[in-house]
């Protein structure tokens, strides 16, 4: 529940030390915050790709600039210069760098628990867990409220479950119109992150269903790929409104997590053999 407090970056709850920049982490209920300088001659691609292994930073980042000046350039070539005392938005695959003799000092609310966190690189075979979310009767929501209406609703549904994959240390992947795919690096956070996402979607009067699945994936780009993306997709399709669905596999990396779940069936996926069993999870 949302309550009354403040964090001072005097006493961050982390702080990093980058190549030539530094980040103050506080966590305020489940978002982190962070406060970083990033000093004169500091440029993604040169000091943080390596540590990303990534051609292109592939973070979202929605923050409010105090001072200096970063120049970005995204991979499909728009260019923009970021100046202090200005609000901004950085989509994913860009590269920046400061400009000019001033540090360029931030504050950031979405990327702040991944920044200048080690990635694993573009076709790397890593074990990881997938989750696909869908808005539940999206089409009739649409029909009912009509086209503004739900355009508002799809804004607000898209921040608030990118605030969850934030807090949970996801990496989006993409959008799927109503939707999200988001790679976890451990099955206890995805499905923690699951359940937050159908209480954030609850808040806003929609319903999502979530689908998660565990094993390897390959990173290609700002994709993924692999039969564990697969089936995630087809664990979705099982799940009903405010559900969240996950393997068999899944499940059996959540011993000791004290989450609990029912028998949700065995169930043929499509375009996969044999058939699998799932579970529906009961509690967090």
């Amino acid at each position: 529940m949302p309550r009354l407090q403040a964090k001072s970056f005097d006493t961050p709850d982390e702080t990093r030390n980058l190549p030539k920049a530094t980040a103050d982490v506080v966590n305020v209920g489940e978002v982190a915050v962070g406060y970083a300088v990033w000093q004169p001659g500091w440029r993604w691609s040169s000091d943080l790709r390596p540590l990303a292994g990534t051609d292109w930073c592939e973070n979202h980042h929605l923050g409010y600039a105090i001072s200096g000046t970063l120049e970005v350039r995204t991979e499909k070539g728009d260019r923009l210069e970021i100046h202090g005392r200005s609000a901004y938005e950085i989509p994913p695959r860009h590269d920046a760098w400061v400009v000019g003799d001033e540090p360029f000092v931030t504050v950031e609310w979405t990327s702040s628990r991944i920044v200048g966190v080690p990635n694993e690189g573009p076709g790397s075979r890593v074990l990881a867990t997938v989750l696909f979310t869908d808005i539940v009767n999206s089409t009739a929501t649409l029909e009912r409220v009509g086209d503004v209406a739900w355009r508002e609703l799809l804004l607000g549904h898209n921040a608030r479950i990118r605030e969850v994959i934030n807090t949970f240390r996801g990496r989006e992947i993409s959008t799927t119109g109503d939707g999200f795919l988001v790679v976890f690096d451990g099955a206890t956070n995805a499905v923690r992150s699951g359940a937050a996402m159908v209480r954030a979607a609850e808040a806003l009067g929609i319903e999502i269903r979530v689908g998660i699945h565990s094993g390897e994936v390959e990173f290609i780009d700002d994709n993924v790929r692999g039969v564990a993306v697969h089936a995630a997709a087809r664990v979705l399709s099982i799940a009903g409104p405010s559900e969240v669905v996950v393997s068999d596999t899944t499940h059996g990396l959540l011993e000791g997590s004290g989450m609990a779940f029912e028998d949700a069936g065995l169930h043929s996926l499509k375009g996969l053999s044999g058939q699998r069993q799932l579970f529906r999870l009961t509690k967090t």
